[in-house]
């Protein structure tokens, strides 16, 4: 793993949470960016080299609205930038730690993405990304 990619939190709305954190930041969000495939509409702040993605369910079934529902808005993940992420998740795998996506898909901001279970890490939810080659 190279570094983190950026902490991703739960909100109940995109909108409030954008002015929120567009007053914290003291700057706009630079991107918005729906990924059906998580049911989740999301917003990325840059502060520094760090980046916070915002994420808000689309549906009831979204796995946002499930952790919403469940532990309320807050800090939902911690992604890690990684060269090769089928070599990491085979590394991981191969470690012992469980995966809920043993394949890569596509996510947010140019991403190919894979969650590792927080049951295997502490109760951390853990993805990894991999830029997208344009």
């Amino acid at each position: 793993m190279k570094k983190i990619e950026h902490i991703g939190i739960a909100v109940k709305d995109l909108e409030v949470s954008n002015e929120l954190f567009a007053a914290l930041f003291g700057k706009p969000h630079y991107k918005i960016e729906a990924v059906e495939s998580e049911g989740v509409m999301t917003s990325f702040f840059k502060s520094g080299p760090n980046k916070i993605e915002l994420l808000q369910a689309t549906s009831e079934e979204s796995p946002i609205a499930k952790f919403i529902e469940k532990k309320g808005e807050g800090i939902h993940h911690i992604a890690f930038a990684v060269s090769d992420i089928k070599a990491e998740i085979k590394r991981l795998t191969d470690e012992g730690f469980k995966m809920i996506h043993e394949t890569p898909k596509k996510g947010a901001d140019n991403k190919l993405i894979a969650f590792l279970h927080p049951k295997a890490t502490n109760g951390v939810l853990i993805e990894l990304c991999q830029d997208i080659d344009v």
